[in-house]
């Protein structure tokens, strides 16, 4: 354990035993102050902010996981328990299909003794603060058993380390997630196994493959028949375990073999033959140590791009711990050129990358404009899957996972996507294609949430009527399509609000493009959302098919999630979706003191039930200030639009307090479903100091920033600079504003004068009197 200790601080020398023995002990008990300190020390300064526990703990529903993996690559692991206060671990997978909830592949547990049932079937204790996270590291002790566990990742590879106590046995016990999985020893120490993922929550389903190496020489053996299989309830409590047929192996060594043995691994989509060569790619000759400094390096690289001074360490850490979160979606497929699609079934051959793992309905909104910023190819990239996912499939893809695309929330956010990148520069997709699967979207394919395929005539109905329609409390649902699915719920206003949305991405699309006739279909639907403004409730509000009003409170009426009206969110929320209009949304609320005097309220207004009460009906609208949730992607945008009135000091006022308040750097410190990036790219840019409000316009809104300094280091090799050397927990108001020396008189600067680099200094003061240009 010494060694290991030692050599995650870093230590280039090789100490005599009794110096050994002093350091081990200082280590010991330095890391013993705080799970913090467990984390350790990186070679790069900004590694040591990242601290993947932070927010493993959900406020109601799916909690972030310590992710360990390589920046967008396909092999992702954490521990199979609950949650960070989960006492027990169930075992260790080799890769997690889902980051959000436990959707994994191949387990691996080690247990002591002779192999027996309950081995398998046990769960692990475990210390917190003996746990190790790091972004390329993982290790944990396990305390009944003495077993010092440990985990580095590679691209498609990853290998186990487990230290155990001398003299005893040792075994390694290999299982599965899924039920039939197989596994088949060769050579005595080499295993190939198949995994049959059969996942119908997620609607995933095909065949995964691993190649893996026992070190040494241990015996082995298979357990034919079933496995007991800990699945969890939503609510967190574990269910009886269920009975699962499939193969079980296990490898075990003797007494008096080394104490510390190894389990390294491929998986591959593809086959188990290029299972095998990606085990040959990447780890042939490479020690666990070389393979964890390499993934160290791969991530003092990617977080290196942006580099941040001044503000708080707690600051820094909620920063690069959210910087890091950015990179667990999308995923990159290809394996040796070729890649499995879950979009026709197939394997490929392609020389390109080929990613998946998203979703678009919250990720279009801050974390692919920040990898256009970071990452334009890796962006142009993933792009391009998209349009090859369409291509293969027939349908552009809203939730792609590597089995197909899963039927997600309402809308096409991929048009949206596509626009930004587009009119941000990135041209190397085929935009023609792209442009035709989102058209296609918008003609043929349903708006219902969680539902995916051919429109209905609920579409027919909109296109028609310029609002999708809602039914009365209580009334039974009448439409033949929507019926077809059990509990499905129309979400008619924020179907209509999302469309506009969307179809204003279509239209503009076409008009970079010079296809009038498409601009000049779908350019009028981008204004259907004053369809559905209610001057009454100055809300927007749901209509029937006949046109009338549905008087509804929009605060708690339509059922669990709001699904009949809204979505995931209330009324109060949904109040402000008209991003790609925004000057129309003022214009409709009255002019930009009336839209002040609303966005005040939506941040006063209270609850109106208890909390109880409140999150049995919203348990996606979390992380509350007043009506506000910054724990749901809806409202992310929302406190920027301060910047659209006469008021913009309340935008640096409202970034700077939900930055504070909800973003600590605590098992807590993340408010709702983080979904993979969407929430923590809304934090890097919220924290550097400005926020892309309307993506589609390649514009950034200024707000406050929490550092003095934030250097950008661009892939053109130029820098983007925010100096704001005033800048305090007081000193949060920005007086004046000059880019390249030119003063600012609206804050906002464009995409082009970002990527072109240059300095964009802000003057920072507590006086709030400072009126700008509004934004429109």
């Amino acid at each position: 354990m010494g060694d290991n200790l030692l050599a995650d601080m870093n230590c280039s020398i090789r100490p005599n035993r009794l110096v050994k023995l002093a350091l081990t002990t200082v280590i010991i008990a330095f890391c013993a102050q705080t799970s913090r300190a467990q984390n350790g020390k990186g070679s790069n300064p900004t590694l040591n902010y990242i601290d993947p526990t932070i927010g493993n703990v959900a406020p109601l529903l799916n909690t972030n996981r310590p992710v360990v993996h390589l920046p967008n690559q396909m092999v992702r692991m954490f521990p199979k328990r609950q949650d960070h206060l989960d006492m027990q671990i169930t075992d260790f997978p080799m890769m997690a299909l889902n980051i959000i909830t436990p959707q994994m592949v191949f387990a691996i547990k080690p247990s002591k003794g002779n192999v027996a049932d309950t081995a398998w079937y046990r769960r692990l204790t475990y210390d917190h603060d003996l746990e190790v996270t790091q972004p390329w590291y993982y290790s944990v002790k396990l305390t009944d058993d003495n077993i010092l566990t440990e985990f580095t990742p590679g691209a498609r590879t990853g290998i186990y380390r487990f230290t155990f106590p001398a003299g005893v046995k040792k075994n390694l016990l290999l299982s599965h997630y899924y039920a039939n999985g197989k596994y088949d020893i060769q050579n005595g120490n080499a295993v190939v196994g198949t995994e049959f993922v059969n996942d119908a929550i997620h609607d995933q389903k095909g065949m995964a493959y691993l190649y893996g190496m026992f070190t040494g020489k241990p015996q082995t053996g298979k357990k034919e028949g079933e496995k007991d299989w800990e699945k969890y309830t939503v609510s967190g409590v574990p269910e009886k375990p269920k009975k699962m047929p499939g193969e079980r192996l296990w490898a075990s060594y003797g007494e008096n073999d080394p104490s510390t043995v190894e389990f390294r691994y491929a998986i591959s989509f593809v086959s188990p033959e290029q299972a095998k060569k990606n085990f040959e790619n990447e780890l042939k000759g490479v020690s666990f140590d070389q393979l964890k400094a390499k993934a160290q390096a791969a991530w003092a690289k990617t977080i290196g791009k942006i580099n941040v001074e001044g503000g708080t360490e707690a600051q820094k850490r909620s920063f690069y711990t959210s910087l890091y979160r950015c990179y667990a979606r999308m995923v990159d497929m290809s394996e040796d050129e070729k890649y499995y699609s879950g979009y026709d079934k197939k394997v490929h051959e392609d020389k390109r990358p080929f990613y998946t793992d998203d979703y678009t309905w919250g990720n279009y909104l801050a974390l692919h404009p920040l990898r256009i910023i970071l990452d334009p190819q890796r962006e142009a990239d993933m792009l391009q899957s998209y349009v090859t996912m369409y291509q293969q499939s027939g349908w552009m893809p809203e939730y792609p996972k590597p089995y197909g695309d899963r039927p997600g929330m309402f809308g096409f956010k991929s048009s949206v996507m596509f626009l930004d990148a587009y009119r941000k520069g990135i041209r190397n997709f085929d935009v023609k294609t792209a442009f035709e699967g989102m058209l296609k979207n918008a003609e043929q394919a349903t708006m219902l949430p969680f539902r995916n395929g051919p429109k209905g005539d609920l579409e027919t109905f909109y296109v028609k009527k310029g609002y999708y329609p809602a039914l009365h409390p209580g009334e039974k649902e009448t439409d033949a399509f929507a019926s077809q699915k059990p509990g499905q719920k129309r979400s008619a206003v924020a179907i209509t609000l999302g469309d506009c949305y969307d179809s204003w991405a279509l239209s503009e699309l076409a008009k970079e493009l010079g296809n009038e006739q498409v601009y000049a279909t779908y350019a009028p639907r981008t204004q259907n959302y004053r369809n559905l403004w209610s001057d009454k409730h100055t809300m927007f509000m749901p209509k029937d098919a006949q046109g009338n009003w549905i008087e509804i409170d929009p605060k708690f009426d339509g059922g669990h999630n709001g699904f009949d009206y809204y979505n995931e969110n209330n009324g109060w929320s949904y109040m402000w979706n008209a991003q790609q209009d925004l000057k129309g949304l003022r214009e409709l609320m009255g002019g930009p003191e009336k839209m002040e005097q609303n966005l005040d309220q939506l941040f006063r207004e209270g609850m109106g039930k208890s909390k109880p009460v409140f999150w049995e009906m919203w348990p996606n609208q979390t992380g509350m200030i007043g009506q506000f949730s910054m724990g749901n992607q809806v409202t992310f945008f929302i406190p920027y639009l301060f910047n659209y009135t006469n008021a913009s000091w309340k935008t640096q006022k409202y970034t700077r307090l939900l930055l504070d308040t909800w973003f600590q750097d605590t098992i807590f410190g993340v408010p709702g479903d983080e979904d993979g990036g969407s929430m923590s790219s809304f934090v890097v840019f919220s924290a550097m100091g400005f926020y892309p409000t309307t993506p589609g316009i390649p514009r950034y809104s200024i707000t406050s920033p929490l550092f003095t300094k934030v250097s950008i280091a661009l892939p053109n090799g130029k820098t983007f600079t925010l100096s704001a050397p005033k800048s305090s927990r007081t000193n949060k108001y920005i007086q004046s504003a000059t880019l390249n020396g030119k003063p600012l008189t609206s804050l906002s600067f464009t995409h082009e004068e970002l990527m072109q680099g240059g300095t964009l200094v802000l003057e920072m003061g507590e006086k709030t009197d400072k009126k700008w240009d509004m934004q429109n």
